[in-house]
């Protein structure tokens, strides 16, 4: 609820500071005296876009603060708890705009940008203006309308939710399918590449390995002549070889150590020697035994490590990396393989959640229906009440979710009326007059705002083209409105004004070349003495004054 709202240097207001009270606030005023000031100041601190002008001539800054209680507003509670913005039960907002046009905005003293002002200020007030019977031609509008007063917010949330997934996996499909030429010709290039490194089926270290046999049997020749001549002069030759040469060495030193001990060591040494050299010799003849000059072999190999050559040529890559850049080919192609399988796959997600969105979306629509059917009567009877006996009004909600699918869902909501005996049910533009048109539209605010949970509503000027015995029906209407929630009716009906369980003032004066607006609450004395303004203009007559106070009484 709003409690009170200081305002300093704003528009033509000097100073200002008004407290606000439960139930319904009627505020009447002067022609020209300013009655929607306060509600264009408090417009400020609920975000509302700051310009230079609203500064009053000559001042360097305009302020508004508001004050509101927030023991009945859960969701204004949970909102400054999750902004970490909460300071107790109670909340202030404060607007400063510059001369040169600046403007900050504060929530519970900490500043923030307007934009969350606004966020909070739609769980604070619920402003009606005078314009509001224009908006109701708009389908939008009216179909926000009708979610407002069925409250099915998690069903909208809900609907969103899938809408965005759906239009998400979608979105990602149609791009895989985009791509799929690009990736069909991807693939048999991999396919034949990979074909021909499948063919060439080449070992992981496999490459190493014909490299040092291939030199081998090359160079096979060379190496039996080598090892031959190895083996001669370890052991073969009759003449002199390693071995007999050593064994008389060894032979010596044993002598020796007979007469010197020391040469012991010396003789072991050799005879060491003589083992390995001895060992040595059997070795490399082993070898010659085993090694192979088999020329098929060696043109085998040939072959091979020419198609090697060549596919690491193609693939711009060592013959050393030739079987990893075939496997990642593998990879690729078999990523590429199941292409087909990722479209499918996608596709029955984007089903999936097009099958949730009609789930939800049939949900809502009944929702919907269901409510539309219960405004239907009240907003009838309203307008029976507001000098329409004859009128009908109907909500006409058609589910087309299987072509016009959105976030909100996939209905169409037309607000539907007849205003006379026998006249079809037709659009609200086509068939009502401006008056009908305000009428009805302060019927439908009325009706709905008892189920909007936002604890503080402001009609502004909602009843011009009203009067007489509609003007007193208006009032009593925002009257009970009032008994549970709080009501501020900017008026210039003395009608409406009577049902206020208060009433303000708003008054001009000039002083010195200077203008200045000020706003006070009325006692009785004063109320009846301005609904007698109000009934009879600037004369205030007994007669006036007696049917000023009846409308006190009647209320």
């Amino acid at each position: 609820m709003l409690a009170d709202m200081t305002i300093q240097n704003f528009a033509i207001v000097k100073s200002l500071e008004l407290e606000f009270s439960k139930g319904m606030t009627a505020i009447t005023g002067e022609t020209g005296a300013g009655k929607s000031i306060s509600i264009d100041a408090l417009g400020l601190c609920l975000g509302d876009r700051a310009d230079a002008n609203m500064v009053r001539p000559g001042e360097k800054r305009a302020e508004i603060t508001a004050s509101f209680t927030l023991e009945q507003n859960s969701a204004a509670r949970r909102w400054l708890q999750d902004n970490e913005l909460e300071d107790g039960d109670d909340c202030i907002l404060r607007r400063v705009i510059t001369k040169e046009g600046r403007s900050r905005a504060y929530i519970n003293g900490n500043p923030v940008p307007a934009s969350q002002q606004k966020a909070l200020g739609q769980l604070l007030i619920n402003v009606h203006g005078q314009h509001a019977h224009q908006q109701l031609l708009r389908p939008e509008h009216q179909i926000t309308l009708l979610d407002q007063y069925a409250g099915h917010q998690s069903l909208l949330d809900k609907m969103a939710s899938r809408y965005q997934r759906w239009r998400r996996a979608k979105n990602e499909l149609k791009a895989l399918i985009k791509k799929k030429d690009d990736l069909d010709a991807q693939q048999q290039l991999l396919e034949y590449q990979v074909g021909e490194l499948n063919e060439l089926a080449l070992g992981e270290e496999e490459y190493q390995q014909i490299e040092e046999e291939h030199k081998r049997l090359s160079n096979s020749g060379d190496i039996a002549m080598t090892s031959q001549a190895v083996v001669d002069l370890l052991s073969d030759n009759e003449d002199a070889n390693a071995l007999n040469l050593l064994n008389a060495a060894q032979q010596r030193l044993v002598e020796l150590a007979t007469l010197d001990s020391q040469f012991e060591p010396l003789a072991t040494l050799i005879e060491e020697a003589r083992i390995q050299a001895q060992e040595a010799s059997q070795e490399v003849t082993s070898y010659l035994d085993r090694l192979d000059m088999d020329p098929q072999r060696l043109q085998y190999l040939d072959e091979r490590m020419s198609t090697i050559m060549s596919l690491s040529r193609k693939h711009h890559v060592h013959p050393e990396a030739l079987y990893q850049t075939h496997q990642q080919l593998i990879q690729e192609l078999d990523k590429l393989a199941h292409n087909d399988e990722a479209i499918e796959q996608l596709q029955a997600d984007v089903d999936a959640h097009f099958a949730a969105c009609l789930d939800t979306a049939e949900k809502l629509s009944k929702s919907r229906r269901r409510y539309a059917r219960e405004l239907n009567k009240l907003i009838t009877q309203s307008m029976h009440q507001l000098s329409m006996e004859h009128g009908t009004f109907e909500i006409q909600v058609e589910n087309k979710a299987d072509t016009h699918l959105s976030p909100l869902g996939g209905d169409s909501v037309a607000f539907l009326v007849s205003t006379n005996p026998g006249q079809p049910l037709q659009p609200l533009a086509r068939v009502a007059s401006g008056g009908e048109l305000s009428r009805i539209s302060l019927a439908i605010q009325v009706i709905t705002a008892q189920k909007v949970e936002t604890p503080s509503l402001i009609f502004d000027e909602v009843d011009v083209g009203i009067s007489g015995p509609t003007a007193a029906i208006v009032g009593k209407l925002l009257r009970q409105l009032g008994q549970s929630t709080q009501v501020m009716c900017v008026t210039h009906l003395p009608q409406v004004a009577g049902f206020g369980h208060q009433q303000m003032f708003v008054a001009k004066q000039t002083e010195k070349g200077t203008t200045t607006t000020r706003m006070y609450p009325l006692a009785r004395d004063e109320r009846i003495n301005e609904l007698a303004r109000l009934l009879g203009g600037s004369e205030i007559t007994e007669r006036t004054l007696a049917n000023a106070e009846d409308l006190l009484v009647a209320a």
